[in-house]
């Protein structure tokens, strides 16, 4: 079994503290060359080129060349390795936005970066979600989305559900994409030709009668197979364009957004002396 928690004082696994640099892991007792690392690497090296089904302790172990108890040493469990994986594939994120910068190219920004982590790492967006961010580096993205949002006068829980939403839409974009590229892929044909097939299949089955509005839009060449290329990117950019329009609108009726660098209490600072200006102003007038 790995190490008790012991006056670690977080709730955290020991592989998750020593990911944090909370604790340093003894080396009695331990097979030479093997470390939590190597094992983390193990992992998503085998999820990489033979998918996360293929993940277990015993196929880590197998290519490490050791038994499936020495990794209990060092992880606890395949759903604590599963963190550990995640921790190791999502990478740093970039620079924090400038200051100044709004909060819509903020975070534009911040879904483009993380769908790039998660088009890199396909196979990884079958690993469950079974916790907030615990690890410095999922926490670091957290901590980029906030500071996006912190010239907003959006309250922490609103600040959270954009994050969240936004998050979701990069990931559930980035998993239609790797189902739709896996079953082209198992056809053994051309992107073109599945496209074009089906397209051809609804035409014959969408009774306009039955289906008018499928129908419309089927004779209006929507399934066609166009001529040139599509921007492969065309239809997250849009997606993501609607989802930040609709957020727009409760920033703006929140009181707008003076950028990034601008803290929720300089705001409420802002919002008090608008409002003391403008009862002396009424005072004025009243005189």
């Amino acid at each position: 079994m790995a190490e008790d928690n012991a006056g670690g004082g977080t709730g955290l696994p020991p592989s998750i503290e020593a990911a944090w640099g909370l604790r340093e892991r003894p080396t009695k007792g331990r097979k030479p060359g093997l470390s939590l690392q190597r094992i983390v690497d193990t992992a998503v090296t085998v999820g990489a080129t033979e998918g996360l089904p293929a993940v277990s302790m015993g196929r880590v172990a197998k290519k490490l060349g050791v038994s499936p108890m020495s990794l209990y040493r060092y992880v606890a469990a395949k759903d604590e390795l599963y963190v550990l994986m995640q921790e190791a594939i999502i990478g740093v994120p970039p620079a924090p936005p400038a200051p100044g910068t709004d909060w819509r190219t903020a975070m534009a920004e911040w879904a483009w970066a993380m769908r790039r982590v998660c088009y890199e790492n396909l196979w990884a967006l079958r690993i469950p979600v079974s916790s907030p961010p615990a690890t410095p580096r999922m926490v670091a993205w957290w901590e980029w989305g906030l500071v996006a949002l912190e010239g907003t006068r959006l309250d922490w829980g609103e600040k959270l559900s954009v994050i969240l939403m936004v998050n979701g839409y990069v990931r559930h974009e980035a998993t239609l994409m790797a189902d739709l590229a896996a079953a082209v892929s198992a056809s053994g044909r051309p992107a073109e030709d599945v496209l074009a097939g089906y397209g051809r299949t609804i035409q014959k089955l969408a009774d306009p009668e039955r289906f008018p509005s499928v129908a419309e839009m089927l004779a209006a060449g929507v399934m066609d197979v166009p001529d040139e290329p599509e921007d492969p990117d065309h239809e997250f950019a849009f997606g993501l364009a609607r989802m930040l329009d609709g957020i727009d609108v409760l920033v703006r009726e929140r009181g707008g957004d003076r950028g990034v660098g601008a803290k929720s209490e300089d705001a409420t600072d802002t919002e008090a002396a608008d409002a003391t200006g403008e009862s002396c102003a009424n005072k004025g007038a009243r005189g």
